[in-house]
């Protein structure tokens, strides 16, 4: 695999998620990253708990590479205080494995309906209660929690948080450097308020994350597999990122994608598609330079 053709300012802000070539070990993924002059990565708790996550600090510190966030932190909206026990310890872990990695940001996905549960405020509720709890603990270790909207198709067992307006609700109870936002363009996309929800965002200093995926239709079932590859839907890329970069923010733009189409395919050579796609359908083509990466 040859380095591509672009400038290092093409990329920047450009980060890869795991998740979009998980076919690579983390070895492999740091490997193909140094070729095709690619720096930062988001990373996925699993696979970095199996390598473990001293070594994968060690291993992505060696080649170079800035982990841009750690997913996922969050389904905090259990009812029975075991539940939320266990749920609360499990995301101070990750807030253990995120400032072990280097990362400021943990992605929280806010969790679904519990079983026989219909209160959608009262879910939302339980899940401030736990980010009061958290709240400390990031602040300790040096790592924000970036609460995560999810498409409202999600709503029931994934995430009770469905837009970027109740995202900001959430988090601008606490302190901007504690609690953030994620601006994922394939939740988000089809919200008419969404302009004004990122405007907020970055006026309060709140956007943690900024995650890429394109939207394809039809959706394959339970849709969570769904992500198509950045050009190849509806999804209008760069007007978002134009709207992350008007609302201030300088940070990475990451890709996430979920599609089993891509996993089936060489990892190296999905990961330099996916860096070129983000230059031809993220990128400003009018502009000589894009914003340097947030120091």
């Amino acid at each position: 695999m040859t380095p591509l053709p672009h400038t290092p300012s093409d990329l920047a802000r450009f980060s890869i998620n795991q998740q979009t070539v998980k076919q690579l070990t983390l070895p492999r993924l740091a490997d193909a990253c140094g070729t095709l002059g690619i720096t930062q990565v988001g990373l996925w708790r699993e696979p970095v708990r199996r390598y473990g996550p001293r070594a994968a600090a060690r291993l992505l510190r060696d080649a170079g590479l800035t982990v841009t966030s750690l997913c996922r932190g969050g389904f905090l909206t259990a009812t029975t205080p075991a539940e939320r026990r266990r749920a609360l310890d499990d995301n101070r872990a990750a807030l253990d494995e995120a400032a072990t990695l280097g990362t400021p940001t943990l992605v929280l996905v806010a969790g679904g309906l519990p079983d026989g549960d219909r209160d959608l405020a009262a879910a939302r509720e339980r899940v401030a209660d736990a980010l009061a709890e958290l709240c400390e603990a990031a602040a300790d270790r040096g790592v924000r929690l970036a609460i995560e909207p999810l498409h409202p198709m999600f709503a029931s067992d994934r995430c009770v948080v469905s837009t970027l307006a109740q995202a900001l609700d959430l988090a601008e109870r606490f302190p901007a450097g504690q609690v953030g936002v994620v601006v994922d363009t394939y939740h988000l996309w089809w919200d008419d308020q969404a302009p004004a929800q990122i405007a907020r965002a970055g006026r309060g200093g709140r956007i943690a994350a900024f995650q890429l995926a394109d939207w394809v239709t039809p959706l394959p079932e339970g849709a969570l597999l769904g992500r198509g590859q950045l050009g190849d839907g509806c999804v209008d890329l760069r007007g978002l990122r134009a709207l992350v970069d008007a609302a201030g923010y300088r940070g990475p733009a990451e890709v996430e994608i979920f599609n089993p189409d891509l996993w089936a395919r060489d990892g190296t050579r999905v990961l330099a598609e996916t860096a070129e796609r983000y230059v031809q359908h993220v990128l400003d083509p009018n502009a000589a330079r894009n914003p340097p990466p947030r120091a």
